[in-house]
């Protein structure tokens, strides 16, 4: 067979990068690391008083983001084209063994995830093909944990493993009616229908989803696998292709070498992965079983000429770069690594893609979380620096008031003492103002939150979820469903304008409190919803293929329908909510300012009135006093300088995920 090996590095470069799995194992070390060092940055922001309800949120949100960061990968593919066998290549090589069922008549009919939650046991969880009956969306389902069928697993015993994962293999056979009922199954498509049997019976899934939970290293880590089978399957399940597919880091999309692009992977293509021309940079396509055209009567140039044919058209016809096209055997691949055979692993193209994986997702996903986390450790940084000024300047007040004592008599002290008590009580008569801002305040962002909230959404698409339900053909639903999603755009519209009206109206508090008290409030800018109005359009790119002709008899089917406005309405949900969440962060930023200094200032009147109380009982206290502010001003300094390391450190953790230099230790 080495004859017929083919040289890919015309294709990959002559050095090959750091495979898939050990750029997320890196990826893993530097979230560890980085989560790590925000534990103790908080635990010492913790132990100087630096922690107001902002900034507590903030580091919140960093420690979540950045422990529970996942990154997807959906392979599709239409049936035999070797998707399992390369997910075991890729994944699984170091059980010695397929994992996944990919042997002949054994293929994945049902959509499989493939993660790892450590709150669940180590299993195979299967959810029953006949759920599809009823309305709820997988989503739902998860919530239902009694209603899977739970098949603990072994990590120690991969045969054991292997064997209980054939169940996502298993089919059933059912009448023509059930078949109807369940999706698979359609009069006006009979080229896509299943064969009946001789007894008139059709095989169907036994499961409508699986969900494999294993203490894999890189699921461990947050990987998680998508196996998606078939267009039928895929194009029954509306959840799959409107909330699990559009959200994945990237989709693996599996071809086979021989055949080149069919009729029913270019459907697959169109409807379910070519959504819009930004999905594509996230796409890769892989042409499998590229040992089939390894044959000792052709040349490796001719093989190579072929291979180069068939990745052109491919690209072609899918309309991607070259590049996003990679040629593989994931077969000799998988054998190559079980007996470590580099040559064949080479030839297997192997290698090639994992890079590629490499460079495409964790590259990708690398620099969007840094991107996140580097303006929330800035924010971070400023709302901190802000309290530590804000001391800082109570204390220069403090300095310039008890210099202006020395060489007093005991009366100007005393009327010292008066006037510190008098401007306390009118701090404390201006507390029923700023009140009645906060309530207005609040009262306009409930009326947000109200707008981004499930039940408005319910109305909003209850227009459309009646045209989808009536009967025969919904000639009229995509002009409802275009109106449906202007009118959600316009709900962000009007939450962008209420953070506007709220900023302006703080602005203008924050303005007669720092004239009246000398504060040093400032709004910070209206959080921008443009994001997740893109997210929208996105969303009703993704969705317009459900209500093309092609899916118009689909859409004849009560249920397919409602499952469709179920799996619409989550997704939708956790835009609404997300930008519910940056409004309420924005909030908590702009209040907490306001917190911290009326906590400031109350400490500040209890400070002076005690400080004039020790300089009138001894006539060393005035020097004392004097003395402590120097230190803490000192202090404050030193704090700064601190916190300015701390945030320092988290910016600069290398890409590798190793240690920075002295990141263990973090002094008070």
């Amino acid at each position: 067979m080495s004859t017929a090996h083919v040289d890919l590095s015309s294709h990959s470069g002559s050095n090959v990068g750091p495979s898939f799995n050990e750029q997320f194992d890196q990826h893993g070390a530097w979230r560890r690391e980085f989560a790590h060092q925000l534990h103790r940055l908080s635990e010492w922001m913790a132990e100087h008083d630096l922690m107001d309800a902002a900034v507590q949120e903030r580091l919140s949100r960093l420690e979540t983001q950045v422990r529970s960061d996942k990154v997807m990968v959906a392979f599709v593919a239409e049936f035999s084209r070797g998707k399992s066998e390369l997910i075991n290549a890729i994944f699984f090589a170091d059980y010695g063994r397929r994992i996944m069922p990919a042997s002949a008549g054994r293929t994945t009919m049902c959509p499989t995830e493939l993660g790892y939650d450590a709150a669940m046991a180590t299993s195979l969880r299967l959810l029953p093909i006949e759920t599809r009956l009823q309305a709820q969306g997988l989503a739902e389902w998860r919530l239902k944990p009694d209603r899977w069928t739970e098949i603990l697993l072994d990590v120690n015993d991969a045969d054991q493993i292997a064997r209980a994962l054939e169940k996502v293999a298993e089919v059933r056979k059912v009448t023509l009616d059930n078949a109807r009922a369940l999706g698979f199954w359609h009069d006006e498509l009979a080229e896509e229908n299943p064969v009946p049997d001789s007894d008139g019976l059709v095989e169907v899934p036994m499961w409508r989803h699986a969900v494999i939970n294993i203490p894999h290293p890189l699921l461990k880590q947050g990987l998680v696998i998508l196996d998606t089978p078939g267009l039928n399957a895929v194009g029954a399940e509306p959840e799959l292709t409107v909330n699990l597919i559009p959200q994945a880091h990237a989709v693996v999309f599996i071809l086979g070498a021989d055949t080149g692009v069919t009729r029913s992977d270019l459907a697959i293509w169109r409807e379910h992965l070519a959504t819009s021309p930004d999905s594509l940079d996230a796409r890769l396509v892989v042409l499998n079983k590229i040992d089939t055209l390894w044959d000792t009567l052709n040349s490796p140039q001719e093989i190579a000429a072929q291979m180069t044919r068939q990745r052109t058209t491919s690209a072609d016809m899918l309309g991607v770069p070259l590049a996003q096209v990679v040629p593989v055997s994931a077969q000799k691949g998988l054998v190559a690594k079980i007996t470590c055979d580099d040559l064949l692993l080479e030839s297997s193209g192997l290698p090639v893609l994992e890079e590629a994986l490499a460079k495409g997702i964790m590259g990708r996903r690398r620099a969007i979380l840094r991107a996140a986390v580097a303006t929330g450790v800035t924010s971070l940084r400023t709302e901190t620096s802000r309290v530590i000024n804000i001391r800082r300047r109570d204390l220069d007040d403090q300095m310039a008031e008890l210099r202006s004592l020395r060489g007093k008599n005991a009366s100007v002290i005393e009327s010292m003492r008066h006037r510190v008590e008098q401007e306390q009580r009118e701090f404390d008569m201006s507390a029923a103002k700023i009140q009645a801002v906060r309530a207005v305040h609040l009262k306009l962002l409930r009326d947000v939150f109200q707008q981004l909230g499930a039940k408005s959404l319910k109305v909003e698409l209850s227009e459309l979820a009646q045209t989808l339900q009536q009967k025969g053909l919904k000639l009229g639903v995509r002009k409802i469903y275009v109106q449906t999603f202007e009118r959600l755009r316009g709900t962000l519209d009007k939450a962008q304008a209420c953070g506007i009206e709220i900023q302006a109206m703080l602005a203008g508090t924050f303005r007669q409190l720092n004239a009246e008290f000398g504060f040093s409030l400032q709004v910070p800018p209206a959080p921008e919803l443009e994001s997740f109005a893109n997210e929208l359009s996105q969303i009703e790119q993704s969705h317009l293929q459900y209500l093309g002709v092609g899916n118009a008899l689909k859409l004849v089917q009560p249920e397919f329908a409602e499952r469709l406005v179920r799996a619409l309405a989550m997704r939708l949900r956790a835009v609404y909510e997300s930008a519910a969440n940056d409004l309420e962060l924005w909030s908590k930023s702009a209040t907490a300012q306001l917190d911290a200094q009326l906590r400031e200032r109350r400490r500040s009147f209890a400070r002076r009135i005690e400080a004039v109380d020790r300089i009138q009982h001894a006539a060393t206290g005035l020097v004392e006093r004097i003395s402590e502010i120097e230190a803490g001003e000192e202090e404050l300094v030193q704090l700064e300088l601190r916190l300015t390391e701390l945030t320092a450190q988290l910016m600069a953790l290398p890409e590798s995920g190793a240690p920075a230099q002295d990141p263990g230790h973090l002094p008070a």
